[in-house]
């Protein structure tokens, strides 16, 4: 049974990004990380592993060498293997998820795929989808619970406003994971140092079937926010602070 969990290396929500033309930004001094809803997804391939006698998780990555550094994560949570696309260039999502879809279609037959809802990097929320067009299997997305069973995979994934909304999927299937439907595992010490000997199979565009690379989608700018105001503390009497504070939510804040 082929579990494949695709994997982003994103920059942790900490860091200070600082654009620097030309769409990109500056990377030095930034701390890299799994995107943290496809943590999750490592996670929910993990429990399905372990529900079965034949399973196998195969972690599926498109990016630079550095990108191992979240591979090998993952595999220190329990995957079995990886495959890295290793592409320094900028591809749009569709040729993403046309590298991801040839990388698992090189490997073998998938019983499930796993993702997660987005990266938190663009939030384009777009892969997963054009994944699973490209695999011909069904799609579900920001899906809170999972369950396989011999009847067909169920789900419950959120709708608007908060609706659940519970599916049944033939499998295989692409399931995009959300915040909520686990709590990803800590590598252990041990499993970090076995890790390092489990396989990383490095692809390259061409052998995932992308031969020329034509981007649809380009970045146009990158800007960063603009620098929040100071808060202001008003002192006194309410008779006195309040009216002020009316005054400064109507004519600075605009909220009134």
């Amino acid at each position: 049974m082929n579990i494949y969990v695709c994997v982003k290396q994103v920059p942790d929500t900490e860091a200070r990004i600082a654009p620097q033309g030309e769409g990109t930004i500056r990377e030095e001094g930034i701390k890299w990380v799994i995107n943290p809803y496809d943590e999750l997804a490592v996670e929910e391939a993990l429990r399905l592993k372990e529900s079965q006698t034949n399973g196998e998780v195969i972690v599926v990555s498109l990016g630079p060498q550095r990108a191992q550094e979240a591979i090998r994560m993952a595999l220190a949570m329990g995957a079995d293997r990886a495959l890295h696309v290793v592409c320094d260039e900028y591809l749009d999502h569709r040729l993403v998820a046309k590298a991801l879809a040839g990388a698992i279609q090189s490997d073998g037959t998938p019983a499930m795929v796993f993702a997660g809802r987005q990266a938190i990097d663009d939030d384009a929320y777009q892969v997963h989808l054009r994944l699973a067009h490209l695999l011909g299997i069904t799609a579900a997305t920001d899906v809170r619970e999972f369950a396989w069973g011999e009847g067909g995979i169920r789900v419950t994934r959120e709708i608007e406003e908060g609706a659940l909304e519970k599916l049944t999927l033939a499998a295989p299937a692409m399931v995009a994971v959300a915040r909520g439907i686990n709590t990803p595992r800590y590598p252990t010490l041990p499993n970090i140092m076995k890790a390092k000997r489990k396989e990383i199979k490095q692809l390259s565009l061409a052998d995932v079937g992308v031969t020329e690379v034509v981007n649809h989608e380009a970045i146009l700018d990158l800007t960063a926010p603009p620098e929040k105001a100071q808060g202001r503390v008003l002192k006194g009497e309410h008779a006195e602070t309040v009216p002020e504070l009316v005054r400064l939510l109507h004519d600075e804040a605009k909220a009134v």
